[in-house]
């Protein structure tokens, strides 16, 4: 689906904040809240909103530790780390990547000793890299037409 101008500023009320109503959107766009929802559902139709997410701040949560880790796995235990992965409460995000490193997660952790014990699960599966996050310096981008 060609995404038209409309379906673009839709999306970017949208991305600054789902919970925005749809007569506040059809405001903002000059479109009636009717117009509005049915755009909204054909684009979740197919798949274009794939769903909507409550923004959770991990140090409030009782975090201390925001972390990149990085994973190259052993001949043969990549297909089931990507199953195991799936129940790690510590993975916020898992990408599987190309380069030496198989996979690349993002984690949070109560503190330094949770950080080691959970490194010492991962290498049964591979070799890990491990980097703190100090901050966040680009915070949930918006998808933006293409140019």
């Amino acid at each position: 689906m060609n995404i038209d101008p409309l379906n673009w500023q839709i999306l970017k009320c949208l991305q600054r904040n789902a919970r925005m109503s749809n007569v506040e959107i059809g405001k903002i766009i000059g479109l009636s809240s009717p117009a509005v929802s049915e755009r909204i559902k054909k684009m979740e139709d197919i798949g274009i909103i794939q769903g909507y997410h409550a923004v959770v701040s991990p140090a409030e949560a009782g975090y201390q530790l925001k972390a990149i880790i990085t994973l190259r796995a052993f001949m043969g235990m990549l297909k089931p780390f990507l199953e195991k992965v799936k129940i790690y409460n510590e993975v916020i995000n898992c990408y599987r990547i190309t380069g030496n490193e198989n996979i690349v997660m993002e984690v949070v952790l109560k503190n330094q000793k949770h950080l080691e014990d959970f490194i010492d699960q991962l290498i049964v599966y591979g070799e890990t890299k491990t980097q703190i996050v100090l901050s966040h310096v680009v915070d949930y981008n918006d998808i933006t037409p293409l140019k």
